[in-house]
């Protein structure tokens, strides 16, 4: 600790990601990367892109990507709003929607664990709602007075899915609320709530190119909703950056809403051996959550989590382990192409069996 820091930095817990090894080569499920490479199509664009141009800012409003993302899921483009990474999206609408002095947000005990840092860098109450012991969501009980909703959807790190209808209620029983739901996975099971946002003005559905785009080097996300919200976040980027994606951003992320074969076809592969790895972990007496993401959480009950996740790493593959109550026994996989996932299996098959 410095003795220069503000009383907010000396007191906040920032969020910690996963590891990203340098000492050797693991096989590495532990950040919920895409094991496949980006679409050809993303790659010759950012090299078309990388020229004398660079020395100008880029479009400060994104206009063009903001265009082709509107085009895609059936909106206006004063409906889309883009930034560096999910993450960053989230991190402007504390300032944007949820007030300090105000009444609690809400949202779920077990959850993306950045949210409870985002609201103590803010300033803002928070109020987590207990998920049941198979870890899903008691929808009724965001049926309450509250400063704004906030869902991963599907939830991070358990990979359940919540209905439609179930987002649908939340909306209808929070009208002077914003509800945010975080798409960060939809694309590997569920059904994005993108539909709902010319319905209800209080939501905003915020997506990433970091998963099922196979963009996480490029740090690029995306907000939806109504025109009123997007200005919010846009009143707030303009105050703290106005040049959130540089242009070889904005030029691959574009490519990539335009390579819908490469998108369809990484992510049915990833569904194809998620399926085939639960089988296999079941198999070998593991308890695994139902998953729409492009991973799962995975419980053995005859040894301790933190203990798999150490011999894991001893044999070179990488997991996510939280040591935190209720998930303490449980590890997050991420799921990587077939041959990793084969030897994933098989380095679990050898710590249980020896």
């Amino acid at each position: 600790m410095s003795r220069y820091w503000s009383q907010l930095a000396a007191s906040i817990k920032p969020y910690v990601p996963g590891e990203q090894p340098k000492d050797k080569k693991y096989i590495k499920l532990n950040t919920n990367e895409n094991p496949y490479p980006p679409s050809a199509k993303v790659l010759e664009a950012i090299r078309s892109a990388a020229d004398d141009t660079l020395r100008l800012y880029p479009d400060p409003t994104c206009s063009s990507l903001r265009q082709t993302i509107a085009r895609y899921f059936g909106l206006s483009d004063q409906q889309v709003f883009v930034g560096n990474g999910s993450d960053e999206l989230l991190a402007f609408c504390f300032p944007a929607f949820f007030n300090p002095g105000g009444p609690p947000i809400l949202f779920a005990d077990i959850t993306y664990s950045f949210y409870p840092v985002y609201c103590r860098l803010f300033s803002v109450p928070y109020e987590t709602v207990p998920l049941d012991e198979a870890f899903r969501m008691p929808v009724k009980q965001f049926f309450k007075s509250n400063g704004g909703v906030l869902i991963a959807n599907p939830n991070a790190p358990t990979g359940r899915f919540l209905e439609l209808t179930a987002i649908q209620a939340i909306l209808q029983h929070n009208p002077d609320s914003v509800v945010i739901v975080d798409e960060a996975y939809i694309d590997f099971g569920g059904e994005s709530a993108v539909g709902l946002v010319k319905k209800y003005d209080n939501l905003l559905v915020v997506q990433t190119l970091s998963k099922s785009r196979s963009l996480a080097g490029l740090r690029v996300g995306f907000a939806l909703g109504h025109e009123g919200l997007i200005e919010g976040l846009c009143r707030v980027k303009d105050s703290i950056n106005s040049y959130t994606l540089d242009r070889l951003a904005l030029a691959g992320a574009q490519a990539a809403f335009e390579d819908e074969p490469c998108f369809r076809q990484t992510t049915a592969q990833i569904i194809r051996t998620r399926g085939e790895t639960v089988k296999s972990l079941e198999s070998l007496g593991f308890t695994v959550i139902p998953s729409a993401a492009n991973f799962i959480f995975i419980s053995h009950q005859g040894f301790a989590a933190q203990a798999l996740f150490t011999q894991l790493r001893q044999r070179g593959v990488l997991v996510r382990y939280f040591k935190l109550p209720r998930i303490d026994n449980w590890l997050r996989v991420s799921i990587g192409s077939d041959s990793e996932m084969t030897a994933f299996v098989e380095a679990l098959r050898n710590i249980i069996t020896t």
